[in-house]
C-alpha cells in the first residue's frame, strides 16, 4: 500500500561526495581566517604562503627545503576575495563529483593535489624570477576538468565505462576550447581587474594538461568496484 511505503532516500547535495563537499569547505575556511586576522598577519600569510616565483630563483630561504615545497601547496588554499573563491567553488562543484565518485577519496584529493602542484611548476617555467606570485585552486580544478571529460559520458556512467581517449572528438574540442579562453584572457587581459585579479593563464593550462595525461594512470590505480555501487601582485 502506497501510504506505507517509506520515503525515498534524500539525495545528497547536487550529488556531491563528501570529499568534494569537504574540500570546498577547507577552501571557504582558509579563505575566512585569513581575511579575518589583522591585515599585516593576512598580509604575512600572502607573502608565506602564495607560490612567487621569485622565491626560487633566489635559492634557499630561511626555512630551507621545507619553505619552498609548502607554497606548491598552499597556494591553493588562498584567495583574493569572496567572488574568486565562489568561482573556484562553483568549478569545483561542477567537476569534482565526476573525478571523485571514479577514484575514490584518497585517489581524488592526490590528483587534485598533483594537478595543482602541475599549475604552479608551470606557472614558475613561465614567470621565473617574478614577484608576482599566484593563489587560488583554479589550477588544480583545471585538471578535474580534463579528467572529468575524459570520463566519458558522464556524470551518471562515467565509473563503469572506459575514459574517453585523450585525442577523442569531445576531448579535443572542449580542450582547443579551454586552451583558448585561457590564452585570450592572459594574453589580452581580457577579465581582470587589477594587479589582484589577474588571470594565471598558464597555472590553469599545467594543471589542465596534467590532469588530461595523468587521469589514465590515476584510474588504473583505483580499486575495482562492483557492478552497479555507488559509490599583492597576485594572479588567481
Amino acid at each position: 500500500m502506497a501510504f506505507l511505503q517509506s520515503e525515498p532516500p534524500r539525495e545528497p547535495f547536487l550529488h556531491a561526495p563528501a570529499s568534494v563537499l569537504w574540500l570546498i569547505v577547507a577552501l571557504v575556511v582558509a579563505h575566512v581566517a585569513r581575511v579575518l586576522v589583522p591585515a599585516t598577519l593576512s598580509d604575512e600569510i600572502l607573502m608565506q604562503y602564495a607560490f612567487i616565483p621569485a622565491r626560487y630563483s633566489s635559492g634557499l630561504t630561511a626555512g630551507g627545503i621545507f619553505a619552498l615545497a609548502v607554497p606548491f601547496v598552499s597556494y591553493m588554499f588562498l584567495h583574493a576575495n569572496f567572488v574568486h573563491l565562489a568561482v573556484n567553488s562553483v568549478w569545483l562543484l561542477a567537476f569534482g563529483p565526476i573525478v571523485a565518485r571514479r577514484y575514490g577519496t584518497g585517489l581524488f584529493l592526490l590528483f587534485f593535489t598533483v594537478c595543482g602542484i602541475a599549475g604552479a611548476a608551470t606557472y614558475l617555467g613561465f614567470n621565473w624570477g617574478s614577484p608576482e606570485g599566484v593563489i587560488g585552486a583554479s589550477g588544480a580544478i583545471s585538471g578535474l576538468m580534463a579528467a572529468g571529460i575524459r570520463m566519458y559520458p558522464w556524470p551518471g556512467a562515467a565509473r563503469l565505462h572506459p575514459m574517453a581517449p585523450i585525442f577523442s572528438s569531445p576531448v579535443m574540442l572542449f580542450s582547443g576550447f579551454w586552451f583558448g579562453a585561457n590564452l585570450l584572457a592572459g594574453l589580452t587581459g581580457f577579465g581582470a581587474a587589477g594587479d589582484l585579479h589577474q588571470i594565471a593563464w598558464q597555472a590553469h593550462l599545467g594543471g589542465y594538461l596534467a590532469g588530461l595525461f595523468l587521469a589514465g594512470g590515476f584510474d588504473a590505480m583505483r580499486q575495482p568496484r562492483a557492478s552497479g555501487a555507488s559509490d599583492r601582485g597576485l594572479k588567481t
